[in-house]
């Protein structure tokens, strides 16, 4: 069966395209789990090498987000009937006092194109709302973002809390302010300066490096 159309819509970034071959590929026999290995993920990873090689930059990355979503809307449901494993699940949040979400959102978006299943908490999120989500959903790793000097200190809490909670998953930070050293400092497993970075550092934490 040809996925090619799938990837191309994709690459494209139309999401009513995406929608239409993705209902075609279904209605065509194909599962879910082809059309997502096969038509979306690879269609991902191109869009992924041409936003880290300053072929594409943002805004198209967003698009392209756009069109996967609208695919995933379809497939999920029956997903979630079968039997289908993603790589690992992610758990990403923006810290208390920082609405910043476009980061977070594009490494969102990486990751699901990896074959992570993200579980997105929103922004302004305090450090309570970070253990209840790691209690509910079981991540293998957590995300905090941060884009303000200001903010990035409340990275700790979140750490300190979900320490405090008895969890011991990884926890990786990233924002414009947030570098090596500071992550080390408050007993993070590590940061990232771009989504691809941040989903080499998850793949390494998970222990996924296909």
């Amino acid at each position: 069966m040809d996925f090619s159309d799938l990837q191309n819509a994709l690459i494209r970034g139309d999401h009513l395209a995406t929608a239409e071959q993705t209902r075609l590929l279904l209605a065509a026999g194909a599962g879910p789990v082809d059309i997502l290995e096969r038509g979306l993920l690879p269609g991902m990873q191109v869009i992924g090498k041409r936003f880290r090689d300053g072929e594409i930059f943002l805004p198209e990355v967003l698009v392209c987000a756009r069109a996967m979503k609208s695919a995933m809307a379809l497939l999920d449901p029956l997903l979630a009937a079968g039997s289908y494993a993603a790589k690992g699940k992610v758990v990403l949040g923006t810290v208390k006092g920082d609405v910043h979400d476009i980061g977070k959102n594009l490494v969102g978006v990486m990751l699901r194109g990896a074959g992570y299943q993200v579980v997105d908490i929103g922004t302004g999120c305090n450090a309570d709302k970070f253990v209840q989500a790691v209690r509910d959903h079981r991540p293998d790793v957590v995300g905090l973002s941060a884009l303000l000097s200001t903010t990035m200190t409340y990275m700790k809490t979140v750490i300190d809390a979900i320490r405090a909670a008895g969890e011991t998953l990884p926890v990786i930070v990233g924002g414009a302010p947030v570098n090596a050293e500071f992550a080390e400092s408050i007993g993070a497993a590590g940061s990232a300066r771009t989504a691809g970075e941040a989903v080499e550092l998850v793949s390494r934490l998970v222990g996924r490096t296909d």
